[in-house]
């Protein structure tokens, strides 16, 4: 796997804002995806901050805003939560403003992420890497699988080999509603019923394993313990690269009737114990070489324009960039909030419950 060896001399831009962050404290609070950074990166702001980074660890979204309200919101100073998230971190009050002025190479933010939907003005959030949650799939069991989330829900395209569905939620019942042809960003009353109904009948058939989060489907995927499952396409070439026997038949694919296209974040908590810190390193990340250091090792597209000329070429094409034909089936799963949340709710804990 190529990495850019930064060390010291990548901060230099970053070296104006170490007095202030190394007067706060030694030690920045990072509660990320697993598998999500490089472990360079660190070692790097480390070195020129003079501080301790401590990293702790997720594998969803639903188990990140659980140990949150558990008192995480005091305890990490940042948090990488997926888009859908976000309105909901804030309305909540568990995440607190950037401060723009202590961020300078925001200015290195791809215009189209510099104002997302989900945070009008980008106030609380600053893109860390995006991508795209499809479906992963072993080919040598299924010869001529079609471009379809039918591998999961059609008992007839896959009648005995074990699957398994994701665990969050909106992702599960986006790509039941997707498959249905309500589209994967579906709000509608009705179609989230029918979506329900399907996954409650998905998981009563025999090959139906259970819910598996992204990092740990493609585990099973390789050792066949599953043939089918949902995960995230950086996360795919990641692990190909790093096995590639094991993976050897592992495919990937995005659905021609849609798929989920997500943006994850920087944010900071509202009680965070290191906020200047914080800042900080955010801008650290966001130097064009080190972005494309953190593309380069985890595998997943980068929202850093001015990291592109540093990108290894695997980056630059599928699985990673998607086609123009599949980027226009990709949508982002719909943020949710109040009674249309609880609603949701209440489906999703039905489909668990039966």
């Amino acid at each position: 796997m190529t990495t850019h060896t930064l060390r010291l001399a990548v901060a230099i831009g970053s070296l104006l804002l170490a007095g202030a962050a190394q007067a706060e404290d030694s030690k920045l609070y990072l509660f990320n995806w697993t598998q999500y950074m490089d472990p360079e990166i660190i070692t790097a702001f480390e070195e020129a901050f003079d501080v301790e980074v401590v990293e702790n660890y997720y594998n969803s979204l639903p188990e990140m805003l659980a140990k949150l309200n558990a008192g995480g919101v005091s305890q990490y100073d940042i948090i990488v939560p997926s888009n859908y998230y976000v309105p909901r971190l804030i309305n909540t009050g568990l995440v607190q403003k950037i401060d723009k002025a202590k961020v300078p190479n925001l200015g290195n933010v791809d215009a189209q992420f510099k104002d997302p939907s989900f945070d009008p003005g980008a106030n609380y959030t600053v893109p860390y890497q995006w991508g795209v949650t499809g479906l992963v799939y072993n080919a040598s069991t299924f010869k001529d699988a079609p471009k379809s989330w039918s591998l999961l829900f059609d008992p007839a395209v896959n009648a005995s080999y074990p699957f398994s569905l994701m665990g969050d939620g909106q992702v599960s019942m986006g790509a039941a509603c997707a498959y249905l042809g309500h589209g994967y960003d579906c709000t509608g009353m009705d179609a989230w019923r029918e979506a329900a109904r399907l996954l409650i009948e998905t998981k009563h058939r025999d090959n139906f394993s259970g819910f598996s989060d992204g990092t740990p489907a493609l585990q099973q995927l390789a050792r066949k313990v599953t043939h089918g499952a949902l995960s995230y396409n950086g996360d795919y070439l990641f692990y190909l690269d790093e096995n590639p026997e094991s993976f050897a038949d592992i495919k990937y694919m995005i659905p021609d009737e849609g798929a989920e296209k997500w943006v994850d974040s920087m944010m900071i908590p509202a009680k965070a114990p290191h906020p200047e810190l914080a800042h900080a390193f955010i801008n650290f990340l966001l130097d064009a070489k080190v972005g494309a250091q953190l593309s380069n090792y985890n595998y997943y597209a980068s929202p850093n324009a001015a990291a592109r000329p540093y990108l290894d070429e695997v980056l630059t094409q599928p699985p990673i960039q998607p086609s123009e034909d599949d980027m226009a089936r990709l949508h982002f799963s719909p943020s949710l909030s109040g009674e249309q949340l609880q609603i949701f709710q209440q489906l999703w804990s039905e489909v668990q419950a039966r």
